[in-house]
């Protein structure tokens, strides 16, 4: 039978036979090699056909072997071309190796890389990564970077040969100057509040903070705003925003403590920001209570050491509490700053000497200035300073740390329109300054300058005064764009750069000239003799109002 031919039969087929010497014989439909000849063949014809054997001719067919190429994952080598049919004749065919556990790993890893599609996902899961503790912290952290990043304008071409400094002023070359640096201004958060409070970081120098009160114009923002600003880049935006319900009339950062801030309100709480929450509003705060300040808090200082520190805040109620950051509940120590046991103390300020845990002076609002002690058996209230005509806006102890001790000295600024320079011991000032044409608001002395002092008054102006140079005039001025009020002054801590801050929520940074900030190892020596000099003018126009008196 050829191969090509089929069987096929049916039931009925099947069922015809016929009658062959009384037997039957089976009929069978067989298909030839020719489709179109249909013959009806018996089996027993089939069967013969089948034993027929003949030769056939014998065609030879090569069928090259199946090309074999492997994928890893690092790389993908191309085999190399087929070889010619007498080279491969004379070859063996490769056996494949079996391959092994590690390959069909990498295979079916290959196979599932391969068959995954990434889906979108839903608006649910959507909301869950955006609102966890990881994404938050990296979006909390990226955002800084960024802008950071696109804020930058470095000059790539300035030549530091020192041909660029032709095209500047020849003060500010010469190193003798004020130059005006940059200035810190959000169109949401300062727009409308007054700078109440300036401080500068103890642990990193290019950080700002200042606080503002309330937005008269927006009843529904909170009434406290502290912003941290950053001088290392050229962003515009706070590096923080933190908040609360109350105008924070004081703040600073916490030294000893990294990432905390305080600040003192006008309702008298005590608050606490944490950079490192997420929340904007205080992480602990001081009750509302008799035990604690019920007036504005107008200044609150961390003093001590790395083990031990307190929180010292004092308020016009005439009360000076100690605290501790871990615990804002309630003060550690109370006291009432009561002269001559009877006569309460409104403090608008405190500054502490250099170095000093204990002895503190305060400026209070009738113009009045006294010493004061947190413990001893002279613990509260004991000299009285009397010279101001106004209330005390701001007071500030020589801080400076050199060969000859000068803890003793401190300035005042007041309404009344003078800055007054002290020393504990005399009640007396030893000099005042008499060149403002308007309230002076703070003053501040230099952290590295013996003799180098800065005030700020309402006409916009910021002065500073070297002692060695005059007392009669300020050695470098500057007043502000727009003319506005001046409230805060505060010096950095290298002491080459001063932060003021004005009435309409802005903050400027002036550069010092190195003539004028930096001092000099005869600095020293100098100022103590200046400060004698002064004395004896002093003494020399005592004589002469009470000879004026007496005729």
């Amino acid at each position: 039978m050829s191969p090509s031919s089929q069987s096929v039969s049916t039931p009925s087929e099947a069922g015809s036979q016929e009658s062959v010497n009384g037997g039957t014989v089976g009929r069978t439909l067989q298909w030839d090699t020719d489709p179109s000849v249909l013959q009806l063949l018996g089996d027993s014809d089939v069967g013969r056909k089948i034993h027929k054997l003949g030769a056939s001719k014998i065609t030879q067919v090569d069928i090259l072997p199946k090309e074999l190429v492997t994928y890893c994952k690092e790389t993908q080598t191309p085999l190399a071309p087929h070889q010619s049919e007498e080279e491969e004749e004379d070859e063996e065919i490769p056996v494949p190796k079996a391959e092994t556990e590690t390959d069909l790993q990498d295979n079916e890893d290959n196979q599932e890389y391969t068959e995954a599609h990434p889906r979108e996902l839903t608006e649910e899961e959507k909301q869950q990564i955006t609102h966890s503790e990881d994404f938050l912290v990296f979006f909390d952290r990226t955002i800084r970077v960024m802008e950071r990043a696109l804020a930058e304008d470095s000059d790539i071409f300035f030549d530091y040969s020192g041909r660029d400094m032709e095209d500047r002023d020849g003060d500010t070359q010469a190193g003798c100057n004020l130059s005006f640096n940059r200035f810190f201004y959000d169109e949401h958060w300062s727009k409308h509040r007054v700078v109440t409070c300036l401080d500068w970081s103890p642990q990193f120098s290019e950080l700002m903070v200042a606080s503002y009160n309330a937005n008269e114009d927006t009843p529904h923002e909170p009434d406290g705003v502290v912003l941290v600003w950053n001088m290392k880049f050229k962003k515009t935006t706070p590096e923080y925003i933190f908040h609360c319900q109350s105008s924070v009339m004081s703040v600073g950062f916490a030294q000893f403590h990294p990432n905390l801030l305080v600040g003192g309100t006008y309702s008298g709480q005590i608050v606490l920001w944490d950079n490192r929450s997420h929340r904007r509003t205080p992480v602990q705060r001081t009750p509302l209570s008799s035990a604690a300040h019920t007036h504005p808090v107008y200044c609150v200082n961390v003093v001590g050491t790395q083990n031990a520190n307190n929180l010292i805040s004092v308020s016009t109620d005439g009360k000076m509490c100690s605290w501790s950051l871990d615990m804002l509940s309630q003060p550690m120590e109370s006291m009432e700053l009561v002269y001559n046991k009877s006569k309460p103390v409104a403090v608008t300020g405190m500054a502490f000497p250099a170095g000093d845990v204990n002895n503190f002076v305060v400026g209070s609002e009738e113009g009045t200035v006294y010493a004061a002690s947190r413990h001893g058996s002279k613990a509260g209230i004991g000299e009285m300073f009397e010279g101001h005509q106004g209330p005390v806006t701001g007071i500030s102890c020589h801080n400076a740390v050199g060969p000859i001790d000068f803890s003793h000295l401190f300035t005042t600024s007041s309404f009344d329109w003078t800055v007054k320079l002290w020393t504990t011991k005399h009640n007396k000032p030893l000099y005042s300054f008499e060149d403002n044409a308007d309230y002076v608001y703070d003053v501040m002395w230099s952290p590295v300058h013996p003799a180098l002092f800065a005030s700020v008054d309402g006409m916009g102006r910021l002065d500073l005064w070297n002692l060695h140079n005059d007392t009669e005039v300020p050695t470098a001025s500057v007043t502000v764009e727009g003319s506005c009020a001046l409230n805060r002054v505060r010096w950095a801590t290298g002491g080459r750069e001063v932060a003021v801050g004005d009435s309409e929520g802005r903050v400027w940074i002036y550069d010092v000239g190195e003539q004028l900030a930096a001092p000099h190892p005869e600095d020293w020596s100098r100022f103590a003799r200046t400060l004698v000099e002064i004395r004896a003018n002093q003494g020399d126009s005592e004589e002469e109002g009470a000879m004026e008196m007496a005729a």
